[in-house]
């Protein structure tokens, strides 16, 4: 019979792509809570529901500048993202993962964060910037939709595409997407009856639309592929591919939740809410160029092997 710690590695995408925050305290616990969800028959879109909500509170409570509402807002924040973790363990753990599943899931962050940054402007609005005695006003928005719709979406959607390429060589449980895929199943998908299927692949054909124009080189490899191997590049490719991918897993975690969420709870708790959309758009926007350019190389080399 197989242990609880098989059953519970057995809920992972892939060791190669898990944080070691994620395996030893949001994985373990989402486990927990997929355990019960299952036992009550949740669906695990049902739990995406409610991480949305959880994150949404969250948010509300990152407005207030006291401290302990901000703790509130750090603790449901956690909460929400043991969901996050519960929903995709728990469909593994049923088979019961959907294309709408998949598309909830990745919507639940984006909302998040949304609120997020709008709560921070809300609170920093009336507040003097650092140093002077001008408040924020209007340019506190500014600051955090640049941060949110410049940085923060082009380097989750940048590291959600390497995480799911480098699942796909790996021969893992991979989502990845391609833009004419899904386009197809939008344009295939009778408007009776579909509204809210249509809006959600409206969003997903653009958001997999702009991970292929942000990879010029990885998407010249895929067809490199495609003339060269017929689709299937081997073993030996997938190994060579998946050993120089590695190394940029580090880089796509970093890019997705938790180094994000706890820049954002010190600054919230440290009543210095503008340090989260700085961070965003320095530190991590350098990353995200960072890891890019690695790829982008790292892509063009393979596609000169395979074609030479």
């Amino acid at each position: 019979m197989a242990s609880e710690q098989s059953k519970l590695q057995a809920t992972f995408k892939s060791m190669d792509t898990e944080e070691w925050l994620d395996i030893h305290f949001t994985r373990p616990i989402g486990y927990v809570w997929a355990l019960f969800f299952k036992r009550l028959h949740v669906h695990p879109n049902v739990v995406t529901i409610f991480s949305i909500l959880l994150g949404m509170a969250a948010a509300v409570m990152f407005y207030f500048t006291d401290f302990w509402h901000n703790l509130a807002g750090v603790l449901l924040m956690i909460w929400a993202n043991f969901y996050d973790s519960t929903d995709g363990q728990l469909a593994r753990m049923t088979g019961q993962k959907t294309h709408w599943g998949r598309l909830l899931d990745g919507f639940a962050g984006d909302i998040w964060f949304f609120c997020i940054y709008v709560a921070i402007s809300l609170r920093l609005f009336h507040q003097p910037i650092p140093l002077t005695n001008i408040p924020w006003g209007v340019s506190i928005f500014a600051l955090c939709i640049f941060a949110g719709t410049i940085c923060h979406a082009r380097q989750s959607q940048l590291a959600d595409y390497y995480r799911n390429i480098h699942l796909y060589f790996s021969g893992a449980d991979s989502e990845l997407d391609t833009y004419r895929k899904q386009k197809a199943l939008r344009d295939g998908t009778p408007k009776k009856g579909n509204f809210w299927w249509r809006i959600f692949l409206f969003f997903y054909v653009r958001y997999t639309r702009r991970q292929e124009e942000l990879t010029p080189e990885f998407q010249r490899l895929m067809q490199v592929i495609r003339e060269k191997c017929g689709g299937e590049p081997g073993e030996d490719f997938r190994h060579a591919f998946r050993e120089q991918s590695l190394p940029l897993m580090k880089y796509t975690n970093i890019l997705t939740f938790n180094c994000r969420a706890i820049v954002l709870y010190a600054a919230c708790l440290l009543n210095i809410p503008w340090l989260y959309p700085v961070v965003e758009i320095t530190l991590f926007s350098a990353l995200y160029i960072y890891m890019h350019r690695r790829h982008e190389r790292m892509s063009r080399d393979f596609s000169e092997r395979i074609s030479s």
